[in-house]
């Protein structure tokens, strides 16, 4: 069997964030079949049109050229402001510009954490219009709202909750399943 390329992103920069609590969590849960790389995307500028017509900044053409290597992406993200957070935003608009798109027909899995009750489901429904503009190929079932997240982690950042460690093996399993599937229609 082939090992899956994945790559993951998440939408929020802090350390210590319930969202890269999570996304260690599913990376953790990732069946044996699959390798997940943690993108960063911390030097990718704010969107400029002037700037897109000198070409692409290197961390995006990077950023772009990874994606667009993978065999799927995994994002984990909290929500802002009831939806999908300002800098994950940024890369996905950077990405979506040019002939060459990285998310066309690419498999993608989303979770979400917050401390909030609603677990970041606003922003995922959010995400998921986008990505779909975006022609990629979101796994639509399980989704995993990590809800009340700071009783789900303690302070090293290990979960401690059995029902979100089965969502996130739940997850990771559908994922393979997914991109396996996306691949075989591919061709």
């Amino acid at each position: 069997m082939t090992r899956l390329d994945i790559v993951a992103l998440c939408g929020s920069l802090r350390a210590a964030s319930f969202n890269r609590m999570l996304m260690k969590l599913a990376i953790e849960s990732a069946p044996s079949t699959m390798a997940v790389e943690v993108l960063d995307w911390r030097e990718v500028p704010v969107f400029d049109g002037d700037l897109f017509v000198k070409g692409l900044p290197a961390p995006v053409a990077a950023l772009k050229a990874r994606i667009a290597s993978a065999d799927g992406v995994l994002i984990v993200s909290p929500e802002y402001n009831f939806s999908v957070p300002g800098g994950l935003k940024n890369v996905l608009d950077w990405l979506s510009r040019g002939d060459d798109q990285p998310w066309s027909l690419k498999p993608v899995a989303i979770a979400s954490a917050s401390g909030g009750p609603l677990g970041g489901a606003r922003m995922q429904y959010d995400l998921r219009k986008v990505l779909l503009y975006l022609n990629a190929l979101v796994l639509g079932k399980p989704e995993v709202f990590c809800g009340v997240a700071q009783t789900k982690f303690d302070a090293s950042g290990q979960c401690t909750d059995d029902v979100t460690r089965k969502f996130a093996i739940d997850l990771m399993s559908a994922f393979d399943r997914w991109v396996r599937g996306v691949a075989k229609m591919k061709g």
